[in-house]
């Protein structure tokens, strides 16, 4: 994070990409991966970073806007189409 807060551009994107909640199987699961993944996200956003979370995980919309915000991530239910998706989420990224 702190390599990207340093770029000279305006707008610095950290794009996530992932299958499903956060979890560690030796750790924690449940709520506090998704409290750890939030605190990371806000601390993005105070860094200037633009965070925006693209997962396949179908049950994502229970979790997601807790964690990102309701417009700052994608639900793709085929990762085939992924590359058909990427306009869209440009889209909303800078609009």
């Amino acid at each position: 994070m702190q390599q990207l807060r340093l770029r000279p551009e305006r707008q610095r994107l950290l794009l996530l990409l992932t299958d499903g909640k956060p979890n560690d199987l030796d750790h924690y699961e449940g709520r506090f991966g998704l409290e750890d993944t939030r605190h990371a996200v806000q601390a993005a956003r105070q860094a200037g970073l633009h965070p925006f979370c693209i997962t396949i995980d179908e049950q994502a919309r229970d979790y997601l806007p807790h964690m990102y915000g309701p417009a700052h991530y994608i639900i793709v239910d085929d990762v085939r189409k992924l590359p058909l998706k990427i306009t869209d989420i440009y889209r909303r990224l800078t609009t």
